[in-house]
């Protein structure tokens, strides 16, 4: 039963909302040292786990609701297996520990919490049982059976190497890969599968799950059976990633990808001057790719030499592309779904790919020609699709392929009118600081770019709450839209044209 029903911890959200309304007994059960140094949930009463279960009568009634934690979440695991195997029905383990709850910037109290108080008779109805679990407990080395990712990784390539049990379920491995190596154990069919084990039962064994809450109760119950050799891995396969070690499959952590790109995205931001552009036409032409719809290639003409692929069907065509390293130049209407593409592209591992500043209206605006006779379009000739990566190809696909109406802009007058409304809209201008201080919308949040989402505490909490993002032209916006929206945020639209289509609607700017 305990392996079926009790393994998902809670988290750090959940619990502070559950602080504010009817808080549940919070345990501690990290050592003073670390209370000390590392501060405590307030409210918390400190039991070190290897002191725990001669300190029951410090604990409330069977069925009394108790979240347990510790610096990780591992030892709060180990609290929350034995404590569940004395017959206490309601106990939690915060996932994560004190990290996820600091991470979630929630806030510590400093200093030591009041000393903890008899408050209950203990019942314990199988001595023998308590006895093993009280001499397993208060024999925890330091350390706590745990291993570190550096030190797994090495361990992992010596002889004999440890047996890696993966208890995650089937859905997280599909979602976030694996160690390779592995053997897969599925936390509520881990009993019945132990003849998957070596026989032998002082085997090196590394068990991990996600976070280190599954792991030790895996862990704790392979070492009450017998097994001398078991560890958990520290943190779990969150800590490995973290670690920057490989995982096998898995979805891609677009977190991660989103700010490495963001964050070094070049001067210019991949963007390229309609008069450059004419030059290179001239010269040397890049593969000139227009991402409208047809329609509007129809109404507003073409560059000549372009080949048309809309962004809705262009990951579907990447063999109508040149090779990797070839130069494209993309362009829209407005800069925006071109920015849109050309990150798409960038991040499938096209190196030279460049958006038309401004597209087509600042091509014409600058009073260069265009084609309108579209028996002179190019066709996209097919050839060999490159090899990228699956994963970021899908959910890159699913991202520009189902781009609305609009394609998730809005115009300065209607953005002007949301302002004067209740609720506004938080707006994004991801200018940089120089160009911000020229001039910006009243009320507006500066986070440049390249530093979008280096602290996304500042962005807003609610991943539904309406955001209008905005930049110079629509091109950084749109880059910016795309990285927030494949990471959650819901209502985020970018301001056409940017704030230069915002100042020749004569809207005002403040200094």
């Amino acid at each position: 039963m305990l392996f079926r029903s009790s393994f998902a911890a809670g988290t750090a959200a959940k619990l502070s909302e559950e602080m504010a309304d009817k808080a549940p007994f919070l345990l501690d059960v990290r050592e003073a040292a670390e209370v000390e140094k590392d501060g405590y949930i307030a409210g918390a009463v400190n039991i070190p786990i290897r002191e725990l279960l001669k300190n029951l009568d410090k604990l409330p009634g069977l069925d009394e609701p108790i979240v347990v934690y510790c610096a990780s979440g591992h030892r709060g695991g180990l609290a929350l297996a034995a404590l569940r195997l004395l017959g206490y029905t309601n106990v939690r383990n915060l996932g994560g520990g004190l990290g996820a709850w600091k991470k979630a910037e929630l806030p510590v109290e400093t200093g030591a919490p009041a000393a903890a108080q008899a408050i209950s008779t203990p019942i314990v109805e199988n001595a023998a049982l308590f006895t093993a679990l009280d001499e397993y407990l208060s024999s925890l080395p330091e350390g706590f059976f745990t291993i570190k990712p550096d030190a797994l990784n090495e361990a992992l390539a010596g002889n004999p190497a440890p047996v890696l049990v993966d208890v995650r379920a089937q859905s997280e491995l599909d979602k976030d890969g694996y160690i390779e190596g592995s053997l897969h154990l599925p936390m509520d069919q881990f009993m019945a599968s132990l003849d998957q084990l070596p026989t032998e039962k002082d085997a090196p064994i590394v068990i991990y799950c996600t976070s280190g809450h599954r792991g030790a109760i895996a862990m704790m119950a392979l070492h009450l059976m017998g097994y001398t050799n078991v560890k958990n891995l520290g943190g779990g396969l969150g800590a490995w990633k973290t670690a920057k070690f490989p995982v096998v499959g898995g979805g891609v952590d677009w977190t991660a990808v989103w700010s490495e790109y963001l964050k070094n995205l070049p001067e210019g931001f991949g963007t390229i001057k309609p008069a450059d552009l004419n030059t290179l036409l001239a010269d040397q032409p890049p593969f000139l790719l227009d991402v409208r719809e047809a329609a509007e290639i129809e109404k507003d003409g073409y560059i000549a030499g372009a080949v048309n692929i809309p962004v809705r069907e262009l990951l579907k065509n990447l063999d109508k592309l040149p090779a990797q390293d070839q130069p494209i130049v993309v362009y829209c209407a407005s800069g925006h779904r071109g920015a849109m593409a050309m990150a798409a592209l960038h991040l499938l591992g096209y190196t030279n790919v460049k958006n038309l500043g401004g597209g087509l209206g600042a091509w014409k605006k600058a009073e260069l020609p265009v084609e309108t006779d579209l028996a002179k379009l190019a066709a996209p000739e097919a050839g060999t699709a490159p090899a990228v990566d699956a994963a970021r190809l899908a959910d890159l696909d699913a991202f520009l392929s189902s781009l609305p109406e609009g394609f998730y802009t809005v115009k300065p007058a209607d953005l002007n009118t949301e302002l004067a409304g209740d609720p506004k809209p938080f707006v994004l201008d991801v200018r940089t600081e120089k160009e911000f201080a020229e001039g910006y919308i009243a009320g507006s949040v500066n986070i440049p770019t390249n530093q979008l989402l280096a602290d996304m505490s500042l962005l807003p909490a609610d991943k539904d709450a309406p955001i209008v993002i905005l930049c110079a032209s629509g091109h950084r916006g749109a880059i910016g839209l795309m990285a927030l929206r494949m990471l959650g945020w819901t209502n985020i639209r970018n301001l056409g044209g940017g704030i230069g289509a915002w100042t020749a609607a004569e809207l005002p700017l403040e200094k």
